[in-house]
Order: C-alpha cells, then sequence, then structure tokens
C-alpha cells in the first residue's frame, strides 16, 4: 500500500494535505437517496427483497485472503457527465465510469438488502469498491445480457504459497480445481463461502458466482451480517475487513468508496478501465487478452502552439564520458534565432480536493435540527401494518439538508407495535435530501397511543411522532346456528356450540376483539353476578370474556366453554364489536326435577291377635272333663 501511495503521489499530488483530506473522508457515511425499492426485472432479476436472509458468517474471509487490485483512484473529484473539465486528470473521467450491467446489479443488491435488513444502511458504492479491487468491475463489464461474467475469472489455487491454504470443497464445480480452492467469479468468493451465501438474483433457476446481480447480492448480505450497520465507521471496517483480512486492502476498497460515492456515471459492457497492479505483484500479465489494453491521459494539456524538437543527446554518453553536444540553436532568415529548452516546461498539476465539504466535521455534528416531516396520521387497527412511517429531515444552521446522518428510531411507551424484524428500535442514515424514514411498523394487539421518536445519533437531538394503534371493527354479528336458545341445568354445562360470524361493511372481519358478557336481560348494561359463567375463569370476570375471531370472522364457543352456575332462570350473552355489531344468545338454566320420595306400605294385622266365630275356637269340656 505504501508503495502504491508514493506512486499515486508521483503522478500528480504536490501536497500531503490532500492526502490527508482523502483518508479523513474515509470516515464519512452516505446512503442514496430515500427511493421505494425498484420493482422492475431489468436483466432477468427476480423481485426485490427476496434474498436469502443472514446468518454470521463462518470464521475466514469470503475470498480467503486472495490477492486483489491495490491501484487507489484519482485524487481528482470524478467528473460527472456535461461537467467541464479544466484540469487534466490521470484516469478521472473514465474510473468514475461503471459498466452498466455491473452498476444494475450493485444497485439491485442494494435495494434488496434495505428491504430486508434496512437497518445495514448497505450502499451499493461499497458493492462497487469492492467490486473494483477484485475484478475490476467485472473485468470493465464482459458479461452477457443476464450478467454472467463472457469468461470465469478465477483467483490463483490456494495451495498455501503465498496464500492460504484451503482444499478442495466444490469437487471443482465452480473453480475447475479439485485438489485447491480458488476465489470464483466478479466478487471473487472461495466456494466454500458461497456455499452458505449463494444468491440467485436473476431467477435463472441457480445460484452462480459468476453472474454479477447473484455475486453483489450474496455480498450485500455477507457484508451485512451478525446485525452490522455500515453507517457506522467500526462496523464498516469489520465488514470489508471480513471479505480479506488485510489493512492495506481496507484502505483500498475504502479510498474506492468513497469514490465512488462523489460521483459516477455509466459505461456500455466491455469499456470499463481495467486495473493493473495487484497484490501479489503480477502486474499487467492479468489484463484479460481479449480485452483492448487502457492507456492513461497524458498528465499535461497538449501546447497550444508548435515549438522546435529538442535534438536527442548523443548516445550512451556514459560510455564515453563527453557529455551530450548542446543543439545548435535553430536559425532562419528574417528571425531572431531561437534556442530550443532541453525539457518542456511542464505547469505543475494542483490536485482538486475532492470533498465538497470539510469532511472532518461529521454529518451529525452539521445538523442544526431535526424535524418532522408531515405524512398525515399514525394510525393502524390491531395487527396491521401502518401505511406510513415517521420520517424526519436532518437540517443544518441554514436550511439545507446533511446527508450522511445516523438516525435513530425507537418505540417508547407501553405497546407491543414493533419495527420489521420485532425491533423496537432501527437506526437509518439520511439520503441527498436530508430525510430518513423508519422500517416499516407493525401494531401489534394492544389498542392506544405510543410514541416514535428520532435522535441523531450520538447527539440530543431529537423529534418525536405519536402513533395510535385501533381495534378492527366490525359493524354486524350474525349467528349462524340458528335463535333457538342455548339450555342447561343448573351444576352443569351447555352441550351447544355456539357460532358467530362478524362482517364489517359485508367482508368478512378477521382479528375482531369480541367482548362477550352474561346479562340478566337485553337492557341490563353490567355483566349479571350469578348465573352462567365462562369455564376456566373466575372472580369478579367471571362473566366476561373477549374472543378474537379467526381468519374467517368467527368466533366459536364449544360444548361446556359455557357453564350453567348455579342459578335457574334466563339469562343472555350479549355479544358485541367495535364498530357497533353486536347480538343476543338466549341462555336458558333449569333446576333440576325432584326426586320422589319412596312411599310407606300399610301395616298388615296378625291373624292369631283376630277374633274368631268358627266353632272349633269354642272351649268344650274334654271328654274326661
Amino acid at each position: 500500500m505504501a508503495a502504491q501511495l508514493g506512486r499515486r503521489l508521483r503522478k500528480g499530488a504536490t501536497s500531503g494535505a490532500v492526502v490527508a483530506a482523502a483518508v479523513a473522508a474515509l470516515a464519512a457515511s452516505q446512503a442514496p437517496e430515500m427511493i421505494p425499492p425498484p420493482t422492475d426485472n431489468a436483466g432477468g432479476d427476480r423481485a426485490i427483497g427476496t434474498g436469502d436472509a443472514t446468518t454470521p458468517p463462518s470464521d475466514g474471509s469470503a475470498t480467503g485472503d486472495s490477492p486483489y487490485f491495490t491501484e487507489l483512484p484519482p485524487l481528482n473529484t470524478p467528473n460527472k457527465p456535461g461537467a467541464p473539465t479544466h484540469l487534466p486528470v490521470i484516469t478521472g473521467p473514465a474510473e468514475a465510469g461503471i459498466p452498466a450491467s455491473v452498476l444494475a446489479a450493485y444497485k439491485r443488491a442494494e435495494a434488496s438488502v434495505r428491504s430486508t435488513d434496512p437497518g445495514c444502511n448497505l450502499p451499493w458504492q461499497l458493492l462497487a469498491g469492492i467490486g473494483k479491487v477484485e475484478s475490476g468491475q467485472a473485468r470493465g463489464g464482459g458479461v452477457d445480457a443476464n450478467g454472467t461474467t463472457l469468461s470465469p475469472i478465477l483467483g490463483p489455487a490456494l495451495n498455501g504459497v503465498g496464500f492460504a491454504n484451503i482444499s478442495d470443497t466444490d469437487g471443482g464445480a465452480y473453480d475447475g480445481d479439485k485438489i485447491h480452492d480458488r476465489a470464483v467469479g466478479p466478487m471473487q468468493f472461495i466456494p466454500s463461502t458461497w456455499a452458505t451465501w449463494g444468491q440467485d438474483a436473476n431467477s435463472d433457476g441457480k445460484k452462480d458466482p459468476n453472474n454479477i446481480y447473484d455475486a453483489a447480492q450474496a455480498a450485500g448480505l455477507y457484508l451485512c451480517a451478525n446485525d452490522r450497520n455500515l453507517a457506522l465507521k467500526a462496523d464498516l471496517d469489520r465488514a470489508v475487513l471480513s471479505y480479506n483480512r488485510s489493512t492495506e486492502y481496507l484502505n483500498t476498497v475504502l479510498s474506492w468508496f468513497e469514490y465512488y460515492k462523489r460521483g459516477t456515471h455509466q459505461v456500455p459492457d466491455g469499456t470499463g478501465v481495467l486495473p493493473v497492479d495487484r497484490s501479489d505483484n503480477r502486474g499487467r500479465g492479468n489484463r484479460p487478452a481479449s480485452t483492448p489494453p487502457y492507456s492513461p491521459l497524458p498528465t499535461t494539456p497538449a501546447p497550444t502552439t508548435s515549438a522546435p524538437k529538442p535534438v536527442t543527446p548523443d548516445p550512451k554518453p556514459s560510455e564515453t564520458g563527453v557529455p551530450p553536444k548542446t543543439p545548435p540553436a535553430t536559425t532562419d532568415p528574417g528571425k531572431t534565432p531561437t534556442t530550443p529548452p532541453t525539457k518542456p516546461t511542464v505547469p505543475p498539476t494542483k490536485p482538486t480536493v475532492p470533498p465538497t465539504t470539510n469532511p472532518t466535521v461529521p454529518p451529525a455534528a452539521r445538523v442544526a435540527r431535526l424535524t418532522t416531516v408531515a405524512t398525515g396520521a399514525l394510525t393502524a387497527t390491531t395487527g396491521n401494518a401502518f401505511g406510513k412511517a415517521p420520517t424526519v429531515a436532518a437540517l443544518d444552521a441554514s436550511g439545507a439538508p446533511v446527508t450522511g446522518v445516523s438516525i435513530k428510531f425507537e418505540i417508547v411507551g407501553s405497546t407491543d407495535a414493533r419495527f420489521a424484524g420485532a425491533r423496537t428500535t432501527a437506526t437509518v442514515t439520511t439520503g441527498s435530501s436530508g430525510l430518513a424514514a423508519s422500517p416499516a411498523l407493525q401494531a401489534g394487539q394492544k389498542v392506544g397511543p405510543f410514541t416514535v421518536r428520532a435522535t441523531v445519533v450520538n447527539r440530543t437531538l431529537a423529534a418525536e411522532f405519536t402513533a395510535t394503534v385501533t381495534a378492527r371493527q366490525a359493524d354486524t354479528l350474525t349467528r349462524l346456528d340458528g335463535d333457538a336458545a342455548l339450555a342447561a341445568t343448573t351444576g352443569t354445562g351447555f352441550t351447544q356450540q355456539l357460532r358467530v360470524k362478524a362482517t364489517d361493511k359485508g367482508a368478512l372481519a378477521p382479528g375482531v376483539l369480541v367482548t362477550g358478557a352474561v346479562v340478566t336481560s337485553k337492557t341490563a348494561t353490567d355483566a349479571s353476578t350469578e348465573g352462567p359463567y365462562f369455564k376456566g375463569e373466575a372472580g369478579a370476570t367471571a362473566r366476561t370474556k373477549v374472543f378474537t375471531t379467526d381468519a374467517d370472522g368467527l368466533i366459536t364457543l364449544a360444548p361446556g366453554d359455557l357453564l350453567a352456575g348455579d342459578k335457574a332462570g334466563t339469562f343472555f350473552l350479549k355479544l358485541t364489536a367495535p364498530g357497533g355489531g353486536s347480538t343476543f344468545v338466549e341462555l336458558t338454566v333449569a333446576a333440576p326435577e325432584p326426586t320422589p320420595e319412596p312411599s310407606t306400605p300399610e301395616p298388615t294385622p296378625s291373624t292369631s291377635d283376630a277374633p274368631t266365630d268358627s266353632p272349633e275356637a269354642t272351649s268344650s269340656p274334654s271328654p274326661s272333663a
């Protein structure tokens, strides 16, 4: 890296302050415009936000610490198309150009990752910086219509000779090497890493590391792993180092990242500028034969007036010991003799300091106020998403927007509402318009207001929003099993099933909270203190229960869910829903029929005690008497 920096300085940088400013600018971060994710399928890519779920990377690096291109970006600010060029640059305009398919893949990957992991704040310029260093933007955009490289881009065999020692893990399927692994494709994934992180972003049915759409999305997900927030310098550094564990690599990637953030433009595929120098010192031998060599622009402008050519000194003056002869003066009748200089005078080129603002002042420090952006009332019904997101604008003292400010959104108050991913906090970076919107906000089942607070990270500047969760509504409740009363005797349970349908404006109303209360009459306002009650409940609320309609808008009371109690009589189950829907179900509780007592039979008189008129019963004297 030191050698490369010296080479770059010798090509025109005359002040170390410029290098210091460029390095200091690496600490800044900036997200692209706050726009909705694209919905088109340009390039055959599949719908935005369908990337695989991120998982923490394994030990090692995405590339196996393979070699990379070490050239640094020009110190001049990139010239955008149509801007006048007042100073000559080495490769400024060309280096700022990114091939069309490659640029589209980077922007698509950013949109996809931001839709599933907005807290990562992935900028596409970071992918461009890695793509530049790894493959020279897919060899200058050498890809077909689907984004697949015209020929494989392979790193050297990772055999432990100057590189890591990684034995084959893919059977040569990706890298054609059955002995050792090699980094593959425009983002240079080794096969073992691609097996975990590979993506099919262009919907061709396969995860191909040689396809720029697949590789860019995989790289974006890999950089965002472990809940990283790339708007924070520490997380940004860790993400890049997870790609290649080298401080020189980190500095090179971040140099290109900062360069691309200051301006880029699209160039046709196959016409991008190819880097030359690599970290393994293979130099110009790496340029593919199919790509024409690139010649840098001259460092000084061509002279506007013709001048006599200097005479070439005698050859090999060191061998003869004789100094070179002074060329004779050019003479012409009628003209003053002129003597050409031995060297053309070249005015020094002063590099332009790239940043338009002082990079030593962090974006957060330039914010004078944080204001809410009117997005209408923040309301949602239970279980549904809020239609709008809390949005703030970061402004400086003059009222101008401040780009690259990290804004922390936080849910405050007693609520079960959450941001996407079931989170209560999220950090978002302001775009060029100074705006930052929170991730999607989802209402829970708890009804009522709560607060969303937006704060400038590391500052006390804050703005607050009031959000409200309301209950889902149903304007009609209809019993589906007829109007017959439910009957039971005291001490038992109601054995009939009860089904009630909830609708709102004629449509089924799922997720509605329906309140059921046992009352003594249809005009009663309070729940009864006696009579039927709900199974499993006790105390003062035993005769009141809240039901939630299912996906078909139904509530069901199964046999045995409602008990008769010990009071005979007629009661009603009153069902009411937010929105005005209500119905009554008659409950009849009967006392059990009394059991008849057994009757006592009349006693029968004994025959021995009854008088008799039988002559046999008349006493007579015995013959002996």
